[in-house]
């Protein structure tokens, strides 16, 4: 089992940053891929950035160039960087963690939402 712990997330105004967090625990020896996730209300959760154990890192391409993606091994923490916000990545945002046997776990979700 692998436990995930979600922080950051808030109202920001539109080109503003947020940086989103998520400490891992447990079994996380196990963990081959740490990632974020996002659900806007009427729309299906969807890929935002992921990065593996080996560092490959991938984006969804509405957020290339302005989200980052990054870790700490000592902390077992996963960051995600968001710059240049727009309204439209208003959503929950979800912490996710996939070990080699293509088992996921998540986060309760955090919300940022992007409005003036």
């Amino acid at each position: 089992q692998v436990q995930l712990a979600e922080s950051g997330g808030g109202l920001v105004q539109p080109g503003g940053s947020l940086r989103l967090s998520c400490a891992a625990s447990g079994s996380i020896f196990s963990i081959y891929a740490m990632g974020w996730y996002r659900q806007a209300p009427g729309k299906q959760r969807e890929l935002v950035a992921r990065i593996t154990s080996g560092g490959i890192i991938n984006y969804a391409d509405s957020v290339k160039g302005r989200f980052t993606i990054s870790r700490d091994n000592a902390k077992n923490t996963v960051y995600l960087q968001m710059n240049s916000l727009k309204p439209e990545d208003t959503a929950v945002y979800y912490c996710n963690s996939r070990n080699y046997a293509q088992v996921d776990y998540w986060g309760k979700g955090t919300q940022v939402t992007v409005s003036s």
